[in-house]
């Protein structure tokens, strides 16, 4: 797999799978921290930050959906980078430009920061535009900094990490990461069969017990959504379309589970949210992508489901705040 090494470009020099050929997921390196205080290190300062992301990319995402949700467009710049990754990892385009320094790739930005990182170049990327540097590339610490500490920039009076639930919200990350949120890449990416079977059962367990839980919750933790939600939502708005086939994780559908299906509808529906969502990045990147996973690169064009029909969700109790109210359209970009 393709990383940096020592500032340099390499497209051998890490092994996605370990000797039993289960997925082995690297971890992220810039883990600095935004706060909302002037001598911050990083002060939560509207129009010094800029997030750069794909929209094929689920831990890209959680953090593009959080700024939606929040309302923090006006305080946190974003840009995209091309959907379909091949040896030079992530490319910027003319259609789709580094709009800070018009670099040609991620990597480039990464070394900005660091001319000697050693790492893999992923997305998202929380970029200082005062220090010139990378503050994270961590999603669920992204999410939680545009989430706590830029309240006074945001539009929307939404929290997803709201006090009384917070041990819950942080209990759910954690017990639907390795199950669900990997465990699709888990399966994906296994090099035994071993592997494979045991990342597919672990899926699919965890899928039954959260169908079982939205039988009688509106959301993960509650009657609100939480960041929990966008991290469960940015895997399963890609698992029909990706996951089933691409990475055989084809024991069930999600529209063939009752509430994990309307409860995925119910999200993409919120205010701004079909605003972060693009099928065809994400199609066109998993497929055109992953030459060793589908060496024809060939991109199906189905399945033909539809997130913006109606849902049942609304027999159960919510608690949404005026922001999260209403219906949304699908995107256009």
């Amino acid at each position: 797999m393709n990383m940096l090494v020592d500032g340099e470009w390499r497209t051998d020099a890490y092994e996605s799978t370990n000797e039993e050929g289960e997925f082995d997921r690297q971890e992220t390196s810039f883990r600095d921290w935004i706060q909302d205080d002037e001598d911050a290190e990083f002060p939560a300062e509207a129009g010094r930050y800029h997030l750069y992301i794909s929209r094929a990319c689920p831990w890209a995402h959680r953090a593009a959906m959080t700024r939606r949700l929040k309302g923090l467009e006006d305080a946190i710049s974003l840009s995209v980078v091309e959907p379909v990754r091949i040896d030079d990892g992530w490319e910027f385009s003319a259609e789709y430009p580094d709009p800070l320094y018009g670099e040609d790739y991620l990597r480039d930005v990464y070394t900005r920061a660091d001319d000697d990182f050693t790492g893999r170049v992923t997305v998202p990327v929380l970029w200082d535009t005062e220090t010139e540097t990378i503050v994270n590339n961590e999603s669920r610490e992204i999410m939680r900094m545009l989430n706590t500490e830029f309240e006074a920039h945001a539009k929307h009076d939404v929290d997803l990490w709201p006090e009384g639930s917070r041990e819950a919200v942080e209990e759910i990350l954690d017990d639907i990461y390795e199950p669900i949120n990997n465990g699709v890449y888990r399966a994906g990416f296994a090099g035994s069969q071993a592997a494979y079977d045991e990342a597919v059962d672990e899926l699919f367990d965890a899928l039954d017990r959260w169908e079982s839980v939205l039988d009688d919750r509106r959301f993960l933790a509650g009657d609100a959504p939480t960041e929990a939600d966008v991290a469960m939502f940015a895997t399963l708005i890609r698992f029909d379309h990706v996951y089933h086939t691409h990475f055989k994780c084809n024991r069930r559908a999600i529209h063939e589970y009752p509430n994990l299906w309307n409860y995925t509808k119910e999200l993409a529906q919120l205010p701004g949210v079909a605003e972060t969502i693009n099928l065809d990045h994400i199609t066109r990147h998993y497929y055109e992508s992953h030459g060793d996973v589908n060496p024809s690169r060939l991109v199906p064009t189905g399945p033909d489901i539809d997130f913006f029909e109606s849902h049942d969700r609304d027999r159960l109790p919510a608690d949404l705040p005026d922001a999260l109210r209403g219906d949304a359209a699908p995107a256009d970009d």
